[in-house]
């Protein structure tokens, strides 16, 4: 079989891939993408997409049991799991569908198969009719990351569920154990707890949603726990006995161990580079934890091989993957102004109810850096938008550089703050100081008017709180 010959070859088509394999066509360079599963990844697959699609049946629901506040009447209110997990699929398949149109579209040669680099500038691929030899100087890992299994909580896909099996249950848990609480293990919490699940959150750091502000890991727990959520805190599960319908969880908090029944857990606890069988030590390129080490313009430190994504490490989010293929693509072009992409600087967001969402320093860590801060916080409670919507729970939170005005971080929790966030992502691109954001003309009535409150706030100017 003939060898083709590319200027760029990207291995798996996640939110990382794909967009670099665009970005180098548009570039004008002849691109070969190879994707074992799915186009577009677990993300569009079996991740963002596919939870958010659940996530708003289950926000639905919730508002419809609100309708009398609101002066509607509805009665008989249900859900029919089945149909929302359908629903959730077919906007999963809606866009998978898309990706290859667009691929197409950029005339990049898409092919569905396992691939190994078996030397430099070689990768061979095996589909489904045989074996195919591609080469290229430059080679993008994109491969991603899987559910960490603990040993002795491995999934079974009956009584103990990763994320996959999550979102197309086998049936409605009715005694609901969900181990981690990052993104992943809250947002399903979220979403059964609102169906009716009797939902418990085991984590084994000292707070909820580790990654975030401590002060927004609090007011999230608070809302949890009044929505009728247990949450154990420097928790750990020691073992599961898996019996007849039912799973025993040993717990750890304390010093002690207490068994309490379940009928479903869901395992949450991190995730794992997909490093296997690509050929990775042959070649020399250096993994650390399941992660490709890479410099900040994502070089692994062998020629013509990148690594982006998931697979070289945090933070794993499908934005960061996106713009770091864009900034490979860019470099393997020969482009001279590309920027890295730079962590503090991208947005986390978590779509439980209420949502949180954050970009740059928590207040903790601007203090660990050695920066002197001033802290606004503006209440939903004194937004008029907020009230309107029957939304009054929730906060923003800025944290601002006492010397330069800069803004080091954001931090939110309430409604639409997933949407709101990305004000302040631009602001920091910008550069912007307080005097830049305290200038700027809000709309009102907006939820985006406590983003300047808060800003006003941080230097004792606000003016509705």
């Amino acid at each position: 079989m003939a060898t083709k010959s590319f200027d760029m070859i990207v291995i798996g088509a996640g939110p990382g891939g794909y967009v670099a394999a665009i970005r180098g066509a548009q570039l004008g360079l002849n691109v070969a993408i190879v994707e074992r599963e799915h186009m577009g990844g677990i993300c569009l697959n079996w991740g963002c997409i596919p939870t958010k699609a659940m996530l708003r049946s289950s926000e639905v629901f919730h508002l419809m049991h609100r309708a009398k506040e609101f002066g509607l009447k509805a009665s008989g209110i249900d859900y029919d799991l089945d149909a929302v997990v359908a629903r959730s699929r077919a906007v999963a398949k809606q866009l998978n569908g898309g990706v290859g149109h667009l691929l197409k579209k950029n005339k990049v040669t898409a092919i569905m198969g396992e691939a190994t680099i078996t030397a430099k500038g070689k990768v061979s691929v095996k589909t489904d009719k045989g074996t195919e030899e591609l080469t290229s100087k430059n080679i993008i890992l994109a491969t991603g990351a899987r559910a960490r299994e603990l040993p002795g909580l491995e999934a079974d896909g009956d009584l103990v569920w990763t994320y996959k099996h999550a979102l197309v249950p086998p049936r409605m848990p009715k005694k609901l154990l969900v181990i981690g609480s990052g993104a992943i293990g809250i947002e399903f919490a979220s979403f059964y707890n609102t169906l009716g699940a009797d939902t418990t959150v085991v984590e084994v750091m000292d707070r909820i949603l580790p990654v975030e502000d401590a002060e927004i890991s609090g007011f999230a727990k608070k809302q949890f726990e009044k929505q009728g959520m247990t949450i154990m805190e420097k928790a750990m599960v020691k073992q599961l006995d898996r019996g007849k319908g039912k799973v025993t969880a040993h717990i750890e908090t304390g010093g002690k161990v207490e068994k309490h029944d379940f009928d479903t857990v869901i395992s949450a606890v991190g995730i794992v580079g997909n490093t296997e069988g690509l050929g990775l030590e042959g070649l020399g390129v250096k993994v650390d934890r399941t992660h490709v080490v890479t410099d900040e313009y994502c070089r692994t430190g062998v020629e013509g091989i990148y690594a982006i994504g998931d697979i070289a490490g945090a933070p794993w989010l499908a934005h960061k993957a996106s713009h770091e293929g864009v900034m490979v693509a860019e470099l393997i072009a020969g482009k001279n102004n590309v920027h890295p992409v730079k962590p503090e600087s991208i947005a986390g967001c978590t779509y439980c109810h209420p949502q949180v969402a954050s970009v740059g320093y928590s207040e903790a860590k601007a203090k660990e850096l050695g920066y002197k801060i001033k802290v606004g916080r503006f209440p939903f409670i004194g937004n008029g938008k907020a009230i309107a919507l029957g939304e009054p729970e929730g906060m923003v939170k800025t944290i601002f550089d006492e010397k330069t005005g800069e803004l080091l971080g954001a931090h939110m929790v309430g409604a639409e703050v997933t949407e709101l966030i990305q004000g302040y992502v631009v602001g920091r691109t910008l550069e912007t100081t307080e005097e830049d954001l305290m200038n700027t003309v809000f709309p009102h009535p907006t939820l985006s008017e406590m983003m300047h409150e808060s800003v006003l706030d941080a230097y004792g100017r606000a003016i509705h709180f």
